[in-house]
């Protein structure tokens, strides 16, 4: 029978190993392109969408905990992380059959978007560890330190969740 200091040590491994391949394995991709598959750009509001729904998740779950709920807490946050995968993958799916969408705005809001995307790209990139890390010290009874994370994870996956929504609806009326 595994210890806890084992399953931690087990689990640490996987969530380094999960939190460089998966930004790597996006980065690359960017360089992929499916030739003959059409353009999938019915997917970009669907994953925004996926975004929006993953905000509304993690606010209600906060609050469920809040008033004491640990199993609906609980319920909500595994569906937004299931949510978060479905974006990844849904959106890995949408750049590897098109090209990427230049934002055409000019002026402030130019400015405001590029801002916007910088953060909400390098946030998508940090906050990995910090869910893993998170949800890995929920699942293991952890809970002093799963809450003293969770208040750095809770913001960070907030607003990458409400900033790729803004990003979206900044840059849709530039989609072909």
């Amino acid at each position: 029978m595994q210890t806890s200091t084992e399953n931690t040590k087990k689990y640490n491994i996987w969530i380094w190993i999960l939190s460089i391949a998966i930004p790597l394995a996006v980065a690359a991709l960017f360089s992929v392109k499916i030739p003959g598959v059409e353009r999938l750009g019915f997917l970009p509001p669907i994953y925004a969408a996926i975004n929006a729904i993953t905000a509304v998740l993690l606010i209600t779950a906060v609050y469920k905990i809040r008033k004491g709920n640990q199993k609906a807490h609980e319920r909500l946050m595994k569906t937004a992380i299931g949510c978060s995968v479905l974006f990844l993958i849904l959106y890995i799916v949408y750049h590897i059959t098109s090209e990427s969408t230049v934002y055409g705005g000019e002026g402030i809001l130019k400015y405001v978007y590029y801002f916007i995307l910088l953060t909400h790209i390098l946030l998508s990139i940090i906050v990995i560890p910090f869910v893993l890390i998170t949800y890995v010290r929920a699942i293991s009874g952890q809970f002093y330190m799963h809450r003293k994370i969770a208040r750095i994870t809770y913001p960070l996956w907030l607003y990458v969740a409400v900033s790729g929504v803004i990003v979206y609806l900044m840059i849709s009326p530039y989609y072909l």
